[in-house]
């Protein structure tokens, strides 16, 4: 929007009101905190959103793949082939073999709930999602035949095991003899113990060599599953449709949306809601500038009335108000970048400080899933946001503007 130098003269003077429109300023000053706090309040729930979906999915696809091949009695005996025809596909870039079964876990009179995982030796030490995350001990302890295990810290503490401890694990189903099945009890070293930051797999998780899971658990040379990796996990059906035809009579193939579906639906609409939710901060800023702007209009009534004789056109004085509003807009769309960016900097700290004033504990992992608080932020969508800020603030300033241009001098200046 253009203004010639008089317009834009009078629209830096409207900006700063007087002492006698002290209360104006005071009312322009609160839209501009409420764009300010609408706009930041966006920008950081919909980062924490997407941090929080991103962080869960590269966590979940990280141990569990793309898509798992499973056998219907939850054994795999020809995994090799399935692996190379899965491999041999394109799209895909690896194929795994695992093996995964709840189990109890004992240790000093304490019994856990354990999910034990089998994997080869170089897929736990080379797995992103694992590499780096031991807080004790290493996974290079783990070796066929070692019989040493990597444990989940949140399960380490529940049970009171560290480095070096045996613990016992129960295998229900055990050998079978004429007076029934003996329970299958093997004790194992733990020789490391992770933190991955996802909070349900830290309380469950056994990790051991998959040679160590087939003698634990009696299978031989099956497996469990074959984890599938892809480079588009959101083409993942078309991908692995090729392979289901070929499995069709022994396994079945369940990918990351089927194996997670309620999470990721849940947070797709919880985006959704919150999205709509804090736009209405946006709406009451809006109304916030039409107020204020009204309030202008009408202590400048004489002023417009006076620079209508002097030669102002109509679209001079709309452009000098909507001027003024957007400017109190864009100003408060800036604020709530930067507000946004340190709450998104330092939102662990905001999330201590809450917790301290308050006394309650505002990220709970049990209820969250990950052990930190997220957040990505997306720059296309920050402009968006931004964008819809602007557009409610321009429009905003449309109705005021139109007043103001529609001042009839003759009526103002009849008495003066």
């Amino acid at each position: 929007m253009l203004l010639s130098r008089y317009e834009r003269m009078i629209a830096r003077r409207y900006l700063l009101p007087g002492r006698s429109e002290a209360f104006i300023a005071v009312v322009a000053g609160f839209s501009l905190v409420a764009v300010m706090l609408g706009v930041a309040a966006l920008i950081v729930v919909m980062s924490i959103m997407n941090g929080f979906r991103a962080e869960l999915f590269d966590k979940i696809a990280g141990l569990n793949g793309h898509a798992v091949v499973q056998g219907y009695n939850g054994q795999l005996r020809d995994w090799r082939r399935i692996a190379d025809e899965a491999k041999a596909i394109p799209g895909v870039t690896a194929a795994t073999p695992l093996i995964e079964q709840p189990l109890f876990t004992i240790y000093n009179g304490r019994t856990e709930f354990s999910l034990v995982r089998g994997m080869r030796v170089q897929d736990i030490q080379q797995n992103a999602t694992l590499k780096g995350k031991e807080i004790l001990g290493s996974f290079k302890n783990l070796k066929p035949g070692s019989e040493q295990v990597a444990i989940g810290s949140r399960l380490a503490e529940a049970l009171g095991a560290s480095i070096g401890s045996e613990i016992s694990i129960v295998n229900p189903l055990g050998v079978a003899t004429p007076f029934g099945t003996n329970i299958r009890i093997v004790k194992y070293r733990v020789g490391a113990i992770f933190e991955v930051g996802v909070y349900d797999y830290d309380k469950s998780y056994i990790i051991m060599p998959i040679e160590d899971a087939q003698t634990l658990l009696l299978m031989g040379d099956t497996v469990g599953m074959v984890r599938i990796d892809t480079n588009n996990p959101d083409q993942i059906q078309r991908i692995m449709a090729p392979l289901a035809s070929k499995v069709s009579n022994v396994a079945q193939i369940t990918d990351w949306r089927q194996m997670n579906s309620e999470l990721f639906e849940a947070l797709s609409v919880d985006r959704i809601v919150s999205f709509t939710i804090l736009s209405i901060i946006l709406v009451v800023a809006s109304f916030n500038i039409i107020s204020s702007l009204i309030m202008l209009v009408r202590a400048k009534t004489r002023d417009i009335a006076v620079l209508r004789t002097m030669g102002a056109t109509r679209g001079g004085l709309m452009r000098i108000f909507v001027t003024v509003g957007t400017t109190v807009g864009a100003l408060g769309v800036g604020a709530g970048g930067v507000l946004a960016f340190f709450f998104i900097t330092f939102r662990e700290q905001v999330v201590w400080a809450i917790g301290a004033a308050t006394g309650q504990k505002v990220w709970d992992p049990q209820m969250r899933f990950l052990t930190e608080l997220p957040a990505k932020t997306d720059p296309f969508q920050t402009f968006a946001i931004c964008a819809m800020a602007l557009l409610f603030t321009f429009l905003a300033t449309l109705y005021p503007a139109w007043k103001a241009a529609s001042t009839d001098p003759v009526q103002v200046l009849r008495y003066e």
